[in-house]
């Protein structure tokens, strides 16, 4: 191999650690924002206004990082420059952007300010952030083991086991995109309430991420089968209706997915009971 050629293939495996660095960027941007923001919230007056501007940049940086996310490992496999450091590299990544961004974004957004300091509100707060993020740990320390037992940096190319972490987090940063107001705009009974809910759904989002549920992997789908007038049309309207509508698109988008899993195990029970009871019903009237 020539020296021009082996120069090139060196130079293509820094293009996914480039992608996986631009993560690490935006997940230590979402965080910086965050505090940011609850600083500005505690000055109060006009300051609340740069705090919600603050609050949409930290939901923003991580709606970013899950796109960054997806196209690390795509190109990754497209170039054929996987390498184990390159994987532990971007498990790290995630548990920054998607684990620790996403449960400071709760925390100053939304419950550290609706309870007051010392309350029990204010004590669970922590409690579920933490539980967001050991459970976003082992969802990624699990896959990586499931990786390497497969020895093809993946078990099953057509679905995960748990939810991704950065659905979990794309369920976080879209909803606060949706509404960046803080919760302590609100009502102070109002503002707790909304507390406590988000409290469960980081407990939800947790649950799903550590379960056994299997939600569809798209990072292996190819788009061989369109055409590249379909593939540039449907690009092209998935981008201005998120473009024109990112609030709605981006929070019905997440939730679908994070719903998706649920809604299948379910349907998958449901079918398995009526053919359990189609088969009792032939064996007695047999």
């Amino acid at each position: 191999m020539s020296e021009e050629r082996r120069g090139l293939r060196k130079g293509l495996y820094l293009i996914p650690s480039i992608f996986t660095a631009a993560n690490i960027w935006l997940g230590y941007f979402a965080v910086i924002n965050s505090l940011r923001g609850f600083r500005a919230i505690g000055e109060g007056g006009e300051e609340l206004r740069r705090a919600v501007e603050q609050f949409d940049n930290a939901a923003r940086a991580i709606g970013w990082a899950v796109l960054f996310d997806a196209l690390d490992g795509r190109i990754a496999r497209m170039t054929r420059t996987t390498t184990q450091i390159g994987i532990q590299l971007d498990s790290m990544a995630d548990v920054l952007t998607f684990g620790i961004a996403p449960a400071v974004l709760a925390y100053t957004w939304g419950y550290g300010a609706a309870f007051a300091e010392g309350s029990d509100g204010y004590k669970w707060g922590w409690f579920f952030s933490f539980i967001y993020l050991v459970c976003g740990a082992f969802r990624l320390a699990r896959f990586n083991v499931q990786a390497m037992r497969a020895g093809e940096g993946r078990p099953d190319r057509r679905s995960f086991v748990g939810l991704p972490i950065p659905a979990a987090a794309g369920v976080i940063a879209a909803l606060v995109h949706f509404t960046p107001s803080p919760f302590v705009v609100y009502e102070p009974e109002s503002a707790r309430t909304l507390g406590w809910l988000l409290m469960g759904l980081l407990a939800a989002l947790a649950g799903l991420m550590v379960s056994t549920i299997r939600y569809p992997s798209f990072k292996g789908a190819g788009v061989r089968r369109l055409s590249a007038r379909v593939l540039i049309l449907t690009l092209a309207a998935a981008s201005a209706l998120i473009w024109f509508y990112s609030r709605y698109i981006l929070l019905g988008a997440a939730l679908g997915y994070a719903l998706w899993g649920v809604s299948a195990r379910l349907a998958s029970g449901l079918r398995r009971r009526v053919g359990g009871e189609r088969v009792a019903a032939r064996g007695e009237s047999d």
